[in-house]
């Protein structure tokens, strides 16, 4: 839904055909895939990650884009869209806008549009749901959250797609909530 927004935006438009839609949404969950490689110790732990532990975790990235790339190399796949895309989201969805992300670096528009789309699909998908070591915050606290990010951590192009779209993932966020309790 947010490729799908972003994809009326002209600076996007070319890149984000409908048939790499389908890819960015079948591939996003793979985002965390280095996760494998980070202990259960820190993955699991409740409070704040010790500066030890937070490196490891910064790892994920490297490890994630490492299992794409050796897969490749064992099926003796070179050029494939679908994984090349699949490297940019595991290893650039923690990337900033404004270059103080990881594990590289990056800064506006040399972080990867797919990689650029994740980072904020992630931060919503972790901030609004629970996890191990937090609540979740309401989504209007998450909104507020990735708009006060805007220019810093993410694209201001994804801000304001997500924006256009945000109300209809407050729907999407409702039902499946209601689901659940059911």
């Amino acid at each position: 839904m947010l490729a799908e927004q972003l994809a009326t935006h002209p600076q996007y438009k070319d890149y984000l055909t409908p048939e790499r839609i389908v890819l960015l949404a079948r591939l996003a969950p793979l985002h965390d895939i280095g996760k494998v490689g980070v202990s259960d110790r820190a993955l699991l732990k409740q409070g704040a990650l010790t500066p030890e532990e937070l490196e490891e975790m910064r790892k994920h990235p490297v490890y994630g884009r490492d299992v794409i790339a050796k897969a490749e190399r064992q099926a003796g796949v070179h050029g494939d869209a679908a994984l090349a895309i699949a490297k940019d989201i595991i290893y650039t969805h923690h990337e900033w806008w404004d270059g103080t992300g990881y594990p590289q670096g990056l800064k506006g528009t040399d972080i990867p549009i797919a990689g650029r789309i994740m980072a904020l699909v992630d931060v919503y998908d972790a901030v609004h749901t629970r996890r191990v070591y937090a609540s979740p915050r309401s989504h209007e606290e998450t909104v507020s959250l990735i708009v006060a990010a805007r220019g810093t951590h993410f694209d201001p192009a994804v801000v304001d797609a997500f924006l256009q779209v945000s109300s209809v993932l407050r729907d999407l966020s409702e039902a499946e909530e209601s689901h659940t309790k059911a």
